[in-house]
């Protein structure tokens, strides 16, 4: 269906931001897997692309990629593995975009937190027929408060804190915008 797939790309574009090798963050500590210094682009981390390229992923290589480049990974690796076109709109780019942040089994476990359903980290007939039965705009409220309770719960959030929670703000406005249409 992917009808909001456009707009969470480009959202999540404009939240990821351009090239990072922060050391303070965990996603940079993993290095690439293949003895190369982590780094992030896009929001991509060197570890994520060099998994989903099947190649090392160096810093050279990371300044490099383009949107273009990491469209096919946020589609199959957070999109899908959400199964957002098969959530209601809205909840589809709040869902998708914490699986970003946090991974999809978290993103997924708050998401079947807040409607009911048992937590096992997989969105599956279960968790859509309790996402069924909520209201679009209810639903988004929960799951942005469950979302600002994880990332409070980090031990960086004062580091990243700030910047965490604007996001989540931004994505909920984008969320309810695109549940009224």
């Amino acid at each position: 269906m992917n009808r909001n797939w456009g707009a969470f790309f480009d959202m999540l574009i404009a939240h990821e931001g351009g090239f990072t090798d922060d050391q303070r963050d965990s996603g940079n500590k993993k290095g690439d897997g293949h003895g190369n210094k982590g780094s992030t682009m896009l929001g991509v981390t060197a570890y994520n692309w060099a998994k989903f390229s099947g190649k090392p992923a160096p810093i050279d290589v990371m300044k490099q990629l383009t949107v273009d480049d990491v469209m096919p990974l946020y589609k199959s690796n957070y999109w899908d593995a959400i199964k957002a076109d098969d959530l209601p709109s809205g909840v589809d780019v709040s869902c998708a975009d914490l699986c970003v942040n946090a991974g999809p089994s978290r993103a997924s476990k708050i998401l079947q937190k807040v409607v009911g359903a048992k937590p096992d980290g997989k969105i599956g007939p279960q968790s859509l027929a309790a996402v069924s039965l909520q209201e679009p705009k209810d639903l988004l409220q929960k799951y942005y408060d469950e979302r600002e309770r994880f990332y409070r719960s980090l031990r960086d959030y004062k580091i990243y804190g700030n910047g965490w929670s604007r996001r989540n703000k931004e994505t909920l406005h984008k969320a309810l915008e695109l549940a009224d249409g």
